[in-house]
């Protein structure tokens, strides 16, 4: 058997590359027109959360290592049934949508920073990078690996540049509290911001392919601590450098627009150019967990044995996936589905540490702080979704109708094809 793809180190890059996508360049424009200059509150509390989280889903992968990741512990939480059918459909889906979100904005950098402002430019860009990565994914585990470290190691770089340039011009009265909306306003934020963790999970799928799988609690806790820092940093330095208002009317390329103060027009074409780095990272990784692993789950219900991630064994979901993410760039409305998406993932990570409170006796985790991850992730659901009731009851109804449509297809292959969601780890 070969050499594993990831050290400890790849597989904490590959959980950076896949949260540092184009969240935060989304979600400080969006976060910021609620929390307005205590977003960076919004974006530490999020990243507690995600720390938490991240032992939990740790814990479960170093108890049941398999591919499957999230859908493998549904399985031995819920069992082998309907539910953790729909669920594993669901979350297939809501991988897709945040694929296609952040091509899309990979669309909206590339097209900016070209001069080019057409629908059919945006597409172009977006449609691009998701047929360049499908190739790179086609080659297997190990160029995935290799092409992230770099990527990775280039915009967190830039970024890092950035933060420390823009703190030295940053004007105090942006800052000041006195400006600041009222403090329930960060917490209504804490459910945008922890969309821009999102990715850590990713490091769960990764683990049959780690050199030392004991080892991916700290490949978590490195991944999630870099990032927070991150996110706080270029939050403060964003709204230290932007009216609020500026912040808003430029909310899909606010970080960009930041920069502007900083080094001009010069300024926002790098931290463009950066954000179409980041975007391509997120897809290079997310296609990496998703398509073939999650796309097999939903269809044949388990994995086979001998599961080799390149193109001799592994493509059908692969090609499946991209073909279907299409359509979703050219015709859907992606800020409210990717609002759905974000919500699916959240209340099916929510009910797997309501279900690994069982299991600690078997992952050795600690109870107390499972039972209270499960408390704050269910928090943060009630929030997102309050908010959303608020902003736009639609997303609550395509929330609604995407649940019972992933409960219909589980239905459907179960009475065509006799097919079973199974467990990949048998026994401990």
């Amino acid at each position: 058997m070969g050499k594993k793809a990831f050290n400890t180190f790849s597989a904490a890059m590959l959980g950076v590359g896949t949260m540092v996508g184009v969240g935060i360049f989304i979600v400080i424009g969006l976060a910021g027109s609620i929390a307005g200059n205590l977003v960076w509150v919004s974006f530490l509390v999020g990243g507690i959360i995600a720390l938490l989280s991240g032992y939990s889903l740790a814990k479960l992968a170093i108890s049941y290592p398999s591919r499957g990741g999230v859908i493998e512990y549904l399985l031995q939480e819920f069992g082998e049934n309907s539910l953790s059918g729909a669920f594993s459909i669901m979350f297939y889906f809501a991988q897709l949508i945040t694929l296609a979100a952040v091509a899309k904005s990979f669309g909206e950098y590339g097209a900016r920073l070209f001069g080019f402002h057409s629908v059919f430019a945006i597409n172009g860009f977006a449609l691009g990078i998701i047929l360049f990565f499908t190739g790179v994914n086609l080659l297997g585990a190990i160029f995935v690996a290799k092409s992230e470290n770099i990527i990775v190691g280039i915009k967190l770089s830039a970024l890092i540049l950035f933060t420390i340039a823009a703190f030295t011009t940053i004007k105090p009265e942006y800052l000041f509290l006195k400006e600041s909306p009222p403090f329930i306003n960060a917490i209504f934020a804490i459910g945008l911001t922890f969309f821009a963790y999102q990715g850590y999970s990713v490091i769960t799928n990764a683990i049959e392919d780690m050199q030392n799988p004991n080892k991916i609690l700290h490949a978590m806790f490195f991944a999630i601590g870099v990032v927070i820092i991150l996110y706080v940093g270029v939050s403060i330095a964003v709204l230290g450098n932007l009216p609020l208002e500026e912040v808003v009317k430029a909310k899909d390329y606010a970080l960009a627009q930041a920069a502007k103060p900083i080094l001009g027009e010069l300024g926002f074409k790098i931290m463009a150019v950066v954000a179409l780095i980041s975007a391509t990272s997120a897809i290079n990784a997310t296609i990496y967990a998703v398509t073939e692993i999650s796309y097999t789950l939903a269809k044949k219900g388990e994995l086979p044995k001998i599961y080799e991630y390149n193109v001799f064994h592994s493509y059908e979901g692969l090609l499946i996936s991209s073909i279907l993410i299409i359509p979703m760039i050219l015709f859907f409305n992606l800020n409210e589905i990717t609002t759905v998406a974000a919500l699916s993932v959240l209340i099916i990570q929510t009910l797997i540490h309501f279900g690994h409170i069982k299991l600690t006796p078997k992952t050795k985790a600690n109870r107390l702080i499972i039972i209270f991850t499960f408390l704050l992730m269910s928090f943060v659901v009630f929030a997102t979704l309050f908010y959303n009731i608020k902003k736009d009851i639609n997303i609550i109804y395509y929330l609604s109708i995407g649940f019972i449509i992933a409960f219909i297809i589980e239905f459907l292959l179960r009475l065509i094809t006799q097919r079973k969601v199974k467990k990949q780890i048998k026994s401990r």
